[in-house]
């Protein structure tokens, strides 16, 4: 089998699939382990969706078609209203709207239009995983922006224009952030739009989690909503977390015409477009009252109580800090370990409990593990009784 290796990339060859996703496998081979690796939501997908979508499937003979690539015209008209009203900030569905397959998809279109070899991309750190795998697979270069872990990941601003050369491209924000749930501070944003800005560098926002930001509700900002700053912007908005619709692939891009123009190439090439059902369901989300959203919030809540209740119990092996938004924890490794992803995989074939470990989100998640809420609460108990039972003599 050496020709395989001779001929696959050595940029795709070198990389690994995710570690959340390598997890997740694991641990399905391993009988009754309990996970609390993989971010998917428990819900369902609302009821109103998918009965929206059951009465197009028989009443709509292009529900199985493709659209234009760019995605189907009312989608965007909606998608144009929804953006006003949560930015006031008025765009086009036809200049700076595009349907994607989710905000994976969409940052994998923005990452191919915008590096070549050697090209630069600013991520905070710890950041997602996967923005990581992307940019190495399209010959970029992840730059890691350290964000401050004593006071509860905030970001150094002091530190990023020195991050700035002439092969970065843009900065990726996730705010609530995943994997440490901190909601950046509307002056933090301000002052990230601005020194992208002054360099002629994109910001990223990568917005799956907005919807959950509990009693820090009032801390939420998206710098998206500032007029200066939009041709500095690409905002995107997934459906999977909110909306409970993961499987459906479905998100939406918004960003600069020109940008918009060169995008659709790559997005045209490699996706054609968006899965039409999907955005059927998509209309049905954006066209009726979404009032599951709170009560999806309100049951994390409790799910976030709980973990951190559980973590309090177990204080000789993970110190952690109360996630601001989102619905992941990712505590300190206190006990003995010589590396996060070594402790996981014992964790897993010993306890027989699934969690992430913190090196797959940049250099500062080393020593540290994120473990997901938005399982339900048997799953959360479970796990902890299982670390409880596991860590007994520390």
């Amino acid at each position: 089998m050496t020709f395989i290796s001779d001929i696959v990339s050595n940029y795709v060859h070198e990389a690994c699939v995710s570690e959340i996703k390598h997890m997740a496998m694991l641990s399905a081979k391993v009988n009754d382990a309990v996970s609390l690796a993989w971010g998917l939501p428990s819900f369902k997908t609302p009821d109103y969706i998918r009965q929206a979508v059951i009465k197009r499937l028989i009443q709509d003979p292009d529900a199985g078609k493709y659209t234009l690539p760019d995605g189907l015209a009312e989608f965007r008209e909606l998608v144009v209203k929804k953006h006003l009203t949560e930015t006031g900030i008025q765009v086009s569905a036809d200049d700076n709207v595009m349907i994607t397959a989710g905000n994976m998809q969409g940052l994998n279109t923005m990452f191919h239009t915008m590096l070549d070899p050697g090209d630069e991309i600013i991520l905070t750190d710890p950041c997602f995983a996967s923005h990581i795998q992307q940019i190495i697979m399209f010959n970029g270069k992840p730059v890691y922006w350290p964000l401050i872990e004593d006071n509860n990941w905030c970001l150094d601003l002091n530190l990023l224009p020195n991050l700035i050369t002439e092969k970065t491209q843009a900065i990726v924000l996730v705010s609530p952030s995943n994997p440490t749930g901190k909601i950046f501070t509307e002056h933090e944003l301000r002052l990230v739009g601005e020194i992208a800005k002054q360099h002629g560098i994109l910001v990223i926002i990568d917005d799956p989690y907005s919807a959950f930001t509990y009693e820090s509700e009032g801390k939420y900002f998206n710098l998206a909503c500032i007029e200066q700053y939009r041709e500095h912007i690409v905002y995107l908005h997934s459906f999977s977390k909110a909306y409970a619709m993961s499987g459906w692939r479905l998100g939406y891009m918004i960003l600069p015409e020109e940008l918009k123009r060169e995008a659709m190439k790559v997005h045209d090439a490699t996706m054609i477009c968006a899965p039409r059902i999907s955005q059927l369901a998509g209309i049905t989300a954006l066209s009726l009252p979404s009032n599951h959203k709170q009560e999806f919030a309100t049951v994390l809540n409790k799910r976030r109580h709980l973990m951190v209740e559980r973590l309090s119990n177990v204080p000789s092996v993970f110190s952690w800090q109360k996630p601001e938004g989102a619905y992941y924890m990712f505590p300190k490794i206190l006990v003995e370990h010589s590396d996060s992803k070594s402790f996981a995989i014992d964790l897993l074939y010993k306890a027989k409990v699934t969690v992430t470990p913190g090196s797959a989100f940049g250099p500062s998640g080393e020593h540290h593990v994120r473990m997901a809420y938005c399982v339900d609460e048997d799953t959360i108990n479970l796990a902890f009784d299982r670390i409880e039972n596991y860590f007994s003599g520390y």
